[in-house]
């Protein structure tokens, strides 16, 4: 047994020996160490100064007071990384010296200052072996690139209530969050790098998690498998798939939102406040794809935006001031109504009284400029609040704040619309369009359209108009335009023509008609219209007056007149429908039926009068009037000749 004792002696040495050493070893030379091989790392000086001290339970390692990492040689804002403390782990080998091996770090309090120059260049881009920074050749020496391969793994790097800054000198953005947390384990150089954070951009925690695989590969330029997942308080985006350390992406893209302006207040920008329906929720996945040329490419798109689900694919171009949109999309039932304030009509929608008219509020155009580009779209039918669409295939062109809307075949109320809409905010807002509709149904586009529903017909239209102004209200008084209108058989409703020809009585019923036509202009906020022409069976009607577009008002006159037959002449009774679009007064205009029929009457009248009184002149006076001779010269001239003959008699 005595050798057993030898040998537990020997070790019961050697152990004495080793922590011996391990006391000895000074704290500052561990510290300069692991400075010089973070400077390798990153090519920034590294500086560590205040109190060092060695541990050795659980691990060996140093804590050092402040730490500090140099910035870009190009910036002024001082260091890229600071810290109050700074704790290292590395490999025990570090006793007999040489590289250490860091297997941990914690860093309590850090500052992270993050900054884009104004000609592109950013500092974090670390120089390596033969590299410069931003990725451009050293110009002292041709020699290719080496391998930026580190002696480094870490069981785990943690950092507590860091503040992070971003600056973007090009535009004098600038972005900082504070109290934020990271964990990050990465065992093995080669193998999988697990990372867990927590950010607070506002008031909100936002958790990211994920990992990422062959991180030395990554660090070496190749592609790696990338997993990440970003928790917000109403909902997640997480993103599976791959990625370069030049920021190429590739992978499967997948958005699940309840509220989509909570989740921007969280990050902390300004809520985008859209209606629901248009993207206040989302749903949605694609196949994403980032090229380093600032390309994003989304393929298989699947989107819910809070009930409209929209497929297709699309392809924006982010390296402009201003992103370049290409999308081709389809949708089932679109309901937009939210745009429009809601489900109901127009006579709904807004007030129905002619002194409250349109809405005054400012319409928010801004968005017109947000992007360039153009989007096909078709729909099985889209839902616009106070109108209904059908059928549509549609096109959108967006250039510098200048929307077009084109209708290539749009079914709404039995017609067939082709035209554009225009909206453009390029120097104030403007709105218009020109339309063709072949076969609307006037009754649901009218009730729709302006809560209007006496009229139902078949019609054929055109419209071409354009109002300024930058609330509904001075849009709808300033609009001008022309346009017309061609109707087959329909009917009127509110009053009977029949009984109105034959009693004057206004009140209830319907008419029927054949055909209708009529052109118009517009012009102020008002439709004027002088050459209506109504077909019925047994008279025909015609019209003018004035619509009211902006005062929702208006003030016509429609004047039927039944046809002339054998045993009876026209009769004509105008009818004046004046008032607000929703309750006009409908009324008999009575001078006008007067000075309409009784022309003829009166004529025959005074004819009458003047051949009695010729009579009655003529038998007695004496006078024998001449033919076409006026009766007031004749009297006078028979005075005229008895007061001479008076004159005579008084000298004979």
């Amino acid at each position: 047994m005595r050798w057993i004792f030898r040998a537990v002696l020997l070790l019961f040495i050697l152990t004495i020996g080793l922590v011996a050493m391990v006391f000895m070893l000074p704290g500052d030379r561990i510290a300069a160490l692991a400075s010089d091989q973070i400077s390798d790392l990153t090519g920034r000086d590294v500086t560590m100064s205040g109190d060092t001290t060695v541990s050795f339970y659980p691990t060996l390692g140093v804590s050092t007071g402040a730490v500090t990492i140099a910035n870009a040689d190009w910036s002024d804002q001082g260091p890229m990384f600071e810290a109050a403390k700074l704790k290292i782990a590395v490999e025990p080998r570090a006793l007999w010296g040489g590289a250490i091996r860091i297997t941990g770090l914690e860093a309590i309090g850090p500052r992270v200052h993050l900054e884009k120059s104004a000609d592109g260049r950013v500092n974090w881009e670390l120089g390596v072996d033969g590299v410069a920074p931003s990725g451009q050749a050293d110009g002292e020496s041709s020699a290719p690139a080496e391998s930026s391969r580190l002696a480094l793994t870490l069981d785990r790097a943690l950092i507590e209530d860091a503040t992070f800054i971003y600056d973007d000198h090009s535009t004098g953005a600038r972005t900082e969050m504070t109290g934020m947390q990271f964990d990050l384990r990465w065992p093995e150089y080669e193998g999988r790098a697990t990372f867990d954070a927590t950010l607070r951009p506002a008031s909100d925690d936002i958790q990211i998690s994920g990992y990422h695989d062959q991180v030395g590969a990554f660090i070496d330029g190749a592609v790696s498998d990338v997993s990440a997942t970003i928790t917000l308080p109403s909902g997640e985006v997480a993103f599976l798939g791959r990625a370069s350390a030049d920021g190429e992406v590739d992978g499967q893209l997948t958005a699940q939102l309840d509220d989509t302006n909570q989740a921007m207040v969280a990050l902390g920008q300004p809520p985008a406040d859209l209606p629901d329906g248009f993207g206040s929720a989302i749903d949605a996945s694609t196949q994403v794809t980032f090229t380093n040329d600032q390309r994003l490419s989304l393929r298989d798109l699947v989107m819910d935006l809070g009930g409209n689900s929209i497929t297709g694919e699309a392809d924006v171009e982010l390296a402009g001031q201003i992103p370049v949109l290409t999308a081709r999309l389809e949708a089932g039932n679109l309901d937009l109504s939210a745009l429009n304030g809601g489900e109901s009509g127009a006579g709904e929608a807004e007030a129905t009284t002619e002194t409250a008219g349109w809405s005054k509020d400012p319409i928010d155009a801004s968005a017109l400029g947000m992007l360039n580009g153009e989007m096909v779209l078709k729909a099985d039918s889209i839902d616009l609040g106070a109108l209904k669409i059908g059928s549509a295939k549609t096109k959108l062109e967006l250039d510098r704040s200048r929307l077009v809307f084109r209708l290539r075949n749009v079914e709404a109320y039995d017609a067939v619309i082709k035209g554009r809409f225009v909206m453009n905010n390029r120097s104030g807002l403007s709105v218009g369009g020109a339309l063709n509709i072949e076969g609307m149904d006037m009754e649901a586009f009218l009730k729709d359209a302006a809560d209007i529903d006496k009229f139902s017909g078949t019609a054929d239209a055109t419209l071409e108009f354009l109002g300024v102004g930058e609330t509904q209200h001075d849009i709808m008084n300033s609009l001008s335009g022309e346009g017309s209108i061609q109707t087959g058989r329909g009917v009127i409703a509110g009053f009977d023509l029949d009984r109105l020809m034959r009693s004057g009585d206004i009140t209830g019923g319907t008419t029927i008609f054949d055909t209708m036509g009529a052109s118009f202009v517009i012009k102020d906020g008002n439709l004027f219209n002088d050459d209506l022409r109504m077909e019925l069976p047994l008279a025909k009607a015609d019209g003018e007056g004035v619509i009211g577009i902006g005062t929702r008002n208006l003030n016509y006159v429609f004047t039927p007149k039944l046809l002339e037959g054998e045993t009876s002449r026209g009769l004509a009774i105008p009818v004046r429908i004046k008032g607000s679009w929703d309750d006009p007064s409908i009324q008999p205009d009575l001078g006008k039926a007067i000075e309409l029929n009784l022309a003829a009457e009166r004529e025959e009248l005074e004819n009458q009068a003047e051949a009695e009184l010729r009579r009655t002149v003529e038998e007695e006076l004496g006078v024998e009037l001449e033919e076409g001779q006026d009766l007031e010269d004749a009297v006078r001239d028979a005075v005229e000749d008895e007061a001479l003959d008076g004159l005579r008699s008084l000298f004979e």
